[in-house]
């Protein structure tokens, strides 16, 4: 039989689900998200219960092996292998990954480890965040003068911010323009932190080289949008990172527990900086 929304202690919320008044649940102890970003929730006048983010293990080693894949691909021009059909032999040497100075947009728990492990692979890495941080392995910058020197030296850029107001369109013509000519771009964080249009221009103007995205505007992605036939551009469905149930059950169940005994909850999320 189900329970009356005023008795429900904890909630743990799907980001596509169709429920979009909290306002029944006024016993509500936390919002549980099952995705990391909460972009599509936080802004909900209606939820006014401590809102918990999904960082789980399963989660970020998915996020890591999708990220080392495709900068590794675009790193020794996979690409010129896979795709050849015309029975030429054209030795060629590839490069060493530290010869390949590498940016990595947002410091959180998925960009620091995927840092990490493209550092480990001799990657010199450099980071941005909003906020000043030290990650072992890495260079680190933060604010406007810190983003246009991260920028400047991204032969490889990936981009691993949250969704917030001061992050929409952060890649913008401007910013696009900073990134060295041939520059690789890789977004598995959200669609709307690039300006749509204006990497397409980047990209028909061969100063950037490459693009390839995980994550779109709009899900899924309309068959007529031009991401889907430009020579310039990969895209994958949304696949990057998911949760998955045998990892993330034991945040949820940590979570709770805490809440019970009144202990600070995992990966709560500050709604003024949105994340």
């Amino acid at each position: 039989m189900p329970r009356s929304p005023e008795t429900v202690d904890y909630i743990v919320y799907a980001p596509w689900s169709d429920m979009k008044d909290f306002s029944p649940f006024t016993g509500a102890k936390a919002v549980l998200n099952l995705w990391a970003g909460v972009e599509s929730v936080i802004g909900n006048e209606s939820l006014t219960a401590p809102l918990a983010r999904m960082v789980d293990p399963g989660l970020t080693d998915g996020m890591v092996e999708w990220c080392v894949a495709h900068a590794m691909r675009h790193h020794l021009g996979i690409d010129r292998d896979v795709c050849r059909r015309d029975a030429v032999w054209d030795p060629y040497v590839p490069p060493l990954a530290r010869d390949r100075p590498l940016t990595i947009l947002g410091l959180g728990v998925l960009g620091r480890a995927v840092g990490e492990a493209l550092s480990g692979l001799g990657f010199p890495v450099t980071g941005w965040s909003r906020s000043v941080k030290d990650v072992p392995g890495m260079t680190c910058h933060s604010g406007e003068g810190g983003l246009v020197e991260a920028l400047g030296r991204a032969e490889l850029l990936l981009l691993l911010l949250p969704l917030t107001p001061a992050t929409e369109e952060i890649m913008n013509a401007e910013r696009l323009a900073l990134l060295p000519k041939g520059a690789v771009l890789i977004n598995p964080g959200r669609g709307p932190l690039i300006d749509d249009d204006a990497l397409l221009a980047a990209l028909d103007s061969g100063h950037i080289a490459h693009a390839t995205l995980d994550v779109f505007r709009e899900e899924p992605l309309p068959g007529d949008h031009p991401f889907w036939g430009h020579p310039g551009i990969t895209v994958t469905p949304h696949i990057a990172s998911a949760t998955r149930p045998d990892t993330a059950v034991g945040v949820i169940v940590e979570n709770i527990r805490r809440g019970e005994v009144g202990e600070p909850l995992l990966h709560l999320v500050d709604r003024r900086l949105g994340y």
